[in-house]
């Protein structure tokens, strides 16, 4: 019986890297995405083989139209892909109307219009039944003035979760998580991240590991699909 691979896209760091993991434990081969993290990729393939599975190296500039077709292209040849996780984002600093839009190319790039690509290319190669989950942001339920190209970006992925979900059904399910506070911003002190859990009502700040654990649960139901589970702890009901 041939095991099932999941393509990771930023699988190699943070967040990313927790959902390899948990889907690793769950008996799933994984194809590692990275970008510019190989050291980080070469280590958290390691870890993934201790679950018993197989972990493939793959390298991809996602901003690169092209590059995302061909990665899923070739993860579908060399494997029996059937989840693909669209985690790899990027997260500008200068972010406001005032910074002048710097980054509104490799941001939309990378955090929406990859995913859409990616989702196309997997849909072309699997006839049969899979799994997309995309990983969005709780945050943009309430608007605010900080992180303006970032926040349209992953409301867009929002939108596009579940347009694919119903233009998908029924042979694929889109589902999506959006997050919270799970991990420190790039940048941003340990110490900070562990004040935030005073604006959230369970009064704790999340794990990296309830993410992965989400994800499995998510690509093991077959009767959910257009959904977003948050996980952010209450914090922006």
């Amino acid at each position: 019986m041939t095991r099932r691979t999941a393509l990771v896209t930023g699988g190699a760091i943070r967040v990313g890297k927790a959902i390899a993991l948990a889907l690793a434990e769950q008996g799933y081969d994984i194809a590692l995405h990275y970008n510019q993290s190989s050291h980080e990729a070469v280590q958290t393939a390691e870890e993934i083989k201790k679950f018993g599975v197989k972990a493939k190296l793959y390298q991809a500039n996602l901003t690169q139209p092209e590059q995302c077709k061909a990665l899923v292209d070739r993860v579908f040849k060399e494997n029996d892909l059937s989840v693909l996780i669209n985690s790899a984002a990027t997260f500008p600093e200068t972010d406001t109307i005032m910074d002048g839009l710097a980054d509104w190319e490799a941001t939309m790039g990378l955090n929406l219009r990859a995913p859409l690509m990616l989702s196309q290319a997997f849909v072309d190669n699997t006839p049969l039944s899979g799994h997309i989950i995309n990983i969005l942001d709780a945050r943009i339920n309430q608007p605010a003035g900080d992180h303006l190209v970032y926040r349209l970006s992953k409301s867009g992925l929002w939108h596009l979760t579940e347009s694919l979900a119903q233009d998908l059904a029924p042979n694929i399910q889109v589902n999506g998580l959006a997050l919270g506070a799970i991990m420190a911003p790039p940048g941003a002190s340990q110490d900070h991240f562990e004040r935030m859990a005073e604006k959230i009502p369970l009064a704790r700040t999340g794990s990296p590991k309830a993410v992965g654990e989400a994800v499995a649960f998510l690509v093991g139901q077959e009767f959910i699909t257009g959904a977003v589970l948050p996980i952010d702890g209450g914090e922006f009901l």
